[in-house]
């Protein structure tokens, strides 16, 4: 049986990956914060959650996505209850994991050329911070970051969290397809390949990363 995709699963790496080419502002390096998260990231208690995205239940993600992570919101169009920013604030501090909520952050910072955003409370790069801290199991939270990285040209950086990934992702089809698509992007095609054979071997059916791979002359 071929493995469907989650609406997220490739699709936010590859959204990244043909996000605008428009350059970031000089970007801001945030040190993660302390154990206790009293630093520039904050503390991750918040009035509704934290919850971890990928166990919460139907009605804990209605209750954020039916008001804040709307269709409007998650495309960039407009914000719901307020800005675009403080909509992806409300649904980030709620579910630090939100996956499609990080990648839209990460691609709206792209748009408009900053590191912080109007109606958000903290750096776009803390969002991956507190997720990392919230849940450092989930390995495509650690991949969006590479992404998020590698936009700002900080490949090293980049490196460390594709392998983080790498160790925490473990088998899962879905995260070799997103460590494939991160590889290729650096231009690393032996890793991408090595990652892209896994995801298929494992079930994936997306041929996105087949096809760049083979129109580069390194799919064999």
């Amino acid at each position: 049986m071929r493995t469907r995709l989650s609406r997220w699963s490739p699709l936010i790496a590859a959204g990244l990956v043909y996000a605008s080419a428009s350059s970031l502002a000089a970007a801001q390096t945030i040190v993660p914060d302390s154990a206790g998260g009293l630093g520039l990231c904050g503390p991750l208690e918040n009035s509704f959650g934290p919850f971890d995205y990928r166990t919460a239940t139907k009605e804990q993600k209605s209750i954020v996505e039916r008001y804040h992570f709307t269709p409007a919101v998650e495309t960039l169009r407009s914000g719901s209850t307020g800005s675009i920013g403080s909509d992806l604030d409300y649904t980030l501090r709620a579910f630090p994991n939100h996956l499609r909520a990080l990648s839209a952050l990460s691609r709206y910072s792209q748009r408009v050329g900053q590191t912080r955003i109007a109606g958000a409370h903290y750096p776009v790069e803390c969002y991956f911070d507190r997720a990392i801290r919230f849940t450092p199991d989930d390995p495509q939270v650690r991949v969006l970051y590479g992404f998020y990285l590698m936009k700002q040209k900080r490949v090293k950086e980049a490196r460390t969290q594709l392998s983080a990934a790498e160790g925490a992702g473990h088998d899962d089809p879905q995260v070799a397809y997103n460590l494939g698509l991160a590889y290729l992007e650096l231009g690393d095609y032996d890793r991408s390949v090595i990652f892209a054979k896994k995801a298929y071997a494992g079930g994936i059916s997306f041929p996105g990363l087949r096809n760049r791979l083979t129109a580069a002359g390194k799919w064999k």
